[in-house]
């Protein structure tokens, strides 16, 4: 169940230097910016290294947990593991249990061209962190994943509002 809603923004005072979206957006591009940068010379885009460091963290799974967790188009995934599979990073095989789903699971390849990538985004943080004291940075960690389970909630409330109301006559 979702948190009761404050009123932290209202419409009259809204401005987008204390936008959570807005700020959330400029953070990440940076990262992806300075993260492209050092893996651009490994072959990989963030559109290829962020699922590639998801599967290395996580391990093989389902396409559509892929997807979901990754905030991806199914569509636009299936055609990034199809270069990703092309390139011998990742195999996508049918799950014995449930032929209708699509187990992806990365190669020794995979695995070889990620082995950078944590030290990598873990440089890219630390610098993003400068001037931060270590329970300044464990409190942010902390807010942010309140807002994460937030958000979680949030969506999977609207989703069950969605079938309920799709099952009303």
């Amino acid at each position: 169940m979702a948190p009761k809603p404050v009123k932290f923004y209202s419409a009259e005072s809204y401005r987008r230097e204390e936008s959570l979206g807005w700020l959330i957006k400029r953070i990440t591009g940076s990262i992806v910016s300075m993260a492209d940068r050092h893996m651009g010379p490994l072959g990989l885009t963030h559109a290829q290294w962020a699922p590639l460091l998801h599967l290395r963290l996580q391990g093989p799974g389902p396409v559509a947990t892929l997807a979901t967790e990754l905030n991806i188009d199914p569509g636009a995934l299936t055609r990034l593991l199809d270069r990703l599979e092309a390139k011998g990073l990742v195999r996508r095989e049918r799950s014995n249990e449930d032929r209708r789903v699509v187990i992806v699971t990365m190669t020794e390849q995979g695995q070889q061209a990620t082995a950078e990538v944590p030290a990598v985004l873990s440089d890219i943080f630390n610098q993003l962190l400068a001037g931060f004291t270590r329970e300044e940075w464990r409190s942010l960690v902390s807010m942010l994943q309140r807002l994460a389970i937030n958000g979680d909630a949030l969506r999977a409330a609207e989703g069950s509002n969605i079938e309920s109301t799709d099952k009303q006559p």
